[in-house]
């Protein structure tokens, strides 16, 4: 796929990760590591700059995902973004994580709905999906900002560190998305 570089405003940008990013991509995980354990599988994984690197090697490889993206405000990086594609189901998944120095400010709800916009517009996508897990209240509560349904739970559905964690999932349609586009 090819790398993205979206403005989104006030000093919010999106793009693909370059090998460049590597050192401050691992320095962020570090920072970040006991809020992403309960959640990440790959945080455990992420031990050297070089896992990094060879994380934005496989997302800069890949030709129908869109995983390896960075969130930068104001220049510096604050968190990663990623799209997965199901070409046969013509559906899309998005996921995320953010430095906690900046959670609560909307920002991960503007980053997915500029990557909701990409999906449903110029990838011509039907669906698109959040998994979060059901005791991520975070997590789910983008979800419902974002106007996703809930369409169900599948019990330990998403692996993590620790373990296994009750998965919820949340989608919402391209005419869904675009009827509350019109409303907004």
């Amino acid at each position: 796929m090819n790398p993205i570089r979206w403005q989104i405003g006030n000093g919010l940008v999106v793009r693909t990760y370059v090998m460049g990013d590597a050192e401050e991509l691992f320095a962020l995980v570090e920072r970040n590591r006991d809020r992403l354990r309960p959640w990440m599988i790959w945080e455990p994984a992420t031990k050297s700059v070089e896992d990094s690197r060879a994380f934005i090697a496989r997302s800069i490889g890949a030709e129908t995902h869109s995983e390896g993206n960075g969130i930068w405000l104001d220049g510096e990086l604050i968190g990663g973004v990623g799209l997965t594609l199901d070409t046969l189901a013509n559906s899309g998944e998005i996921g995320y994580w953010l430095d906690r120095r900046h959670e609560g400010k909307g920002i991960v709800t503007r980053v997915c709905t500029r990557f909701f916009d990409f999906a449903f517009d110029e990838l011509g996508l039907h669906r698109m999906e959040l998994q979060a897990a059901s005791t991520n209240r975070r997590s789910r509560a983008v979800a419902e900002r974002l106007g996703m349904t809930l369409e169900g739970v599948a019990r330990d559905g998403v692996r993590v560190a620790d373990g296994y964690l009750d998965s919820c999932m949340y989608a919402v349609l391209e005419d869904e998305w675009r009827a509350r586009r019109v409303l907004a």
